[in-house]
């Protein structure tokens, strides 16, 4: 904690720092770490302040921030979703996350998120399929194949013991690019013709499109008995992928409900349609996949508590390996009453 009068230094892990982290650790075992991170703290669920993202829409995309606090650190990430930017060479996705001391107020890490959310959503994905998945599940279909795809199957594998992914994407440059990226991952990678093809022998299904709108990228009859099906790409008012019928053969997990009612594929449910919230299926107080016949969807729209977690762990990380640099960020004068005067020495 910094002293009074002491250089006030906040340290930031910047999207070099980041690479540099995942490749002197290494991709699964941080996507196992933030995994493990991400659900001890579903574990205390009840310790963090909720509520749903503060969103700001427009016709081009959102820009929303997600804070919560456990009553010792307060976290908050500022993310948008832009799914016209890709056309322009921009990432439909960027962000940035902070922590800070709730005791004097002071941030302790500011880092980026854009690469540590593609990591995060993976590794909550996967770690909510190892509750909800069928048993010995080897063989995933990912619908979508940008910018999520690759860490999905590499987090499925590393977590749930994945061995085949079979691809598809309306794009097929797309499912191009995610089949070369996964070629030394060590899965079976296949390139399908259509969504359906890509969901034969498919135990798990992740769907995980960008565009901003209302589609049925899984249909009512391509879901069988058994499945699990991780829809990531809906997220945001007026965006779903799943067909309504398929949530009414679905028993259905979500992270918080009241703003997965608003972005997720149950916006498409009555305001009172029963879901299970995840972190009770964690603590063992409600049931997960019960049978083996049952439809298991997790309707993923992202909350702060994984963002949350997901500092929690990039900061230890950054210490642990020095990648991080100290930002003079924070006015701290030697006497607190006088900003004014630490202002005109500096002249």
């Amino acid at each position: 904690m910094t002293q009074p009068g002491a250089l006030a230094l906040v340290p930031f892990v910047s999207v070099d720092h980041m690479m540099q982290i995942v490749h002197r650790i290494g991709i699964e075992t941080i996507l196992t770490g933030l995994a493990t991170a991400i659900e001890d703290d579903f574990r205390r669920w009840e310790s963090f302040d909720k509520t749903p993202r503060i969103a700001s829409h427009s016709p081009e995309g959102v820009i929303e921030l997600m804070p919560t606090s456990d009553g010792d650190t307060y976290g908050f990430k500022y993310v948008n979703g832009h799914p016209k930017n890709w056309k322009d060479g921009r990432q439909t996705v960027t962000a940035f996350g902070l922590l800070a001391d709730v005791a004097t107020g002071y941030p302790v890490l500011l880092s980026e998120m854009t690469i540590l959310t593609a990591l995060r959503t993976a590794a909550t994905s996967a770690m909510a399929a190892r509750h909800l998945a069928p048993k010995g599940a080897r063989t995933m279909a990912v619908i979508g194949n940008g910018a999520q795809s690759e860490f999905q199957s590499i987090a499925f594998k590393t977590i749930c013991g994945i061995e085949e992914v079979r691809l598809f994407d309306i794009d097929t440059d797309a499912t191009d690019k995610c089949a070369a990226n996964l070629a030394q991952s060590g899965l079976r990678i296949t390139k399908c013709p259509t969504a359906e093809e890509a969901i034969e022998g498919a135990q798990i299904v992740t769907t995980a499109t960008a565009d901003k709108r209302n589609q049925q990228i899984l249909t009512d009859n391509m879901v069988g008995s058994g499945l699990h099906i991780n829809a990531v790409g809906g997220d945001c008012p007026g965006k779903t992928e799943l067909a309504e019928a398929i949530l009414h053969r679905s028993d259905i997990f979500v992270e918080y409900p009241p703003q997965t009612r608003i972005e997720g594929e149950i916006q498409q449910l009555a305001p009172d349609h029963p879901v299970t919230e995840l972190w009770e299926v964690i603590t063992g107080k409600t049931p997960g996949r019960s049978s083996a016949a049952q439809i298991t969807l997790f309707d993923s729209v992202g909350f702060a508590t994984e963002d949350f977690s997901a500092l929690r762990h990039i900061d230890g990380l950054a210490k642990e390996t020095g990648l991080y640099t100290d930002l003079d960020m924070l006015a701290d004068p030697d006497d607190p009453r006088d900003l004014f005067g630490m202002l005109m020495r500096a002249g």
